[in-house]
């Protein structure tokens, strides 16, 4: 299965080396793409340094702009499959290559890297909103989502078409309900994340319940209006 690792990242230079080349020691046959999201730091002065394969942005798109970017690359490329692969460090390379396999195994559109597959939530705050929004998800699919929240995910050929020709598809919970409606198959994958080499999440308190309502009120409601 021809895979490519996107590496979205955006002011990352504290983290970025370390990440790609564990990544690359780890499997050095893997095809990735940095996209470097419009940073202000050196993350692509590091990345032309080391001889990465990367994509600069000329403005910070976010996120979604900066996935979709490599999605085209996948779709252009010809890629049987791609993985969301976090700059900072969390995501680690010892389970790519799992998820790869749980994908040819089972035919799934989506393979998450679930942080919970196999064991209880602990009950601190971000993992209760991603309780709830599985709970949102199992309302409106029918399907219990262990870790709609993680970042790491494997989409299939028929996925990569989607995210490169359609822009208003974002790598979010909500979006994920909406395939699982649409009848694509999701499994996951039991996998452990680190902390992140450098940094600090932008998520605060704050930030993270506006994100858990926004998106809670998109699986609930504005879905169904897709």
């Amino acid at each position: 299965m021809k895979t490519l690792i996107i590496i979205p990242a955006y002011n990352e230079e504290g983290s970025i080396v370390k990440t790609v080349d564990s990544l690359i020691e780890k499997m050095p046959a893997i095809d990735y793409i940095i996209i470097n999201d419009g940073s202000s730091d050196g993350t692509e002065m590091l990345c032309k340094a080391h001889g990465y394969n990367v994509i600069s942005l000329s403005i910070n798109l976010g996120l979604t702009g900066g996935f979709q970017t490599g999605m085209k690359y996948a779709y252009s490329n010809n890629y049987d499959a791609a993985l969301q692969f976090d700059a900072d460090g969390q995501h680690r390379p010892d389970y790519v290559q799992p998820l790869i396999d749980a994908m040819g195994e089972t035919n799934a559109d989506i393979v998450i890297g679930s942080r919970f597959a196999k064991k209880d939530k602990h009950l601190f705050f971000r993992l209760i909103g991603s309780s709830l929004i599985s709970a949102m998800i199992k309302i409106t699919t029918g399907k219990w989502i262990q870790d709609p929240t993680s970042g790491m995910r494997l989409y299939n050929k028929k996925m990569i078409e989607i995210f490169a020709t359609k822009h208003d598809i974002a790598p979010e919970p909500d979006t994920l309900a909406y395939f699982i409606r649409k009848g694509l198959k999701t499994v996951e994958v039991p996998v452990k994340m680190q902390e992140r080499f450098a940094g600090k999440s932008y998520l605060s308190v704050s930030r993270s319940v506006s994100y858990m309502l926004r998106t809670c009120i998109s699986i609930l409601i504005l879905q169904w209006f897709r």
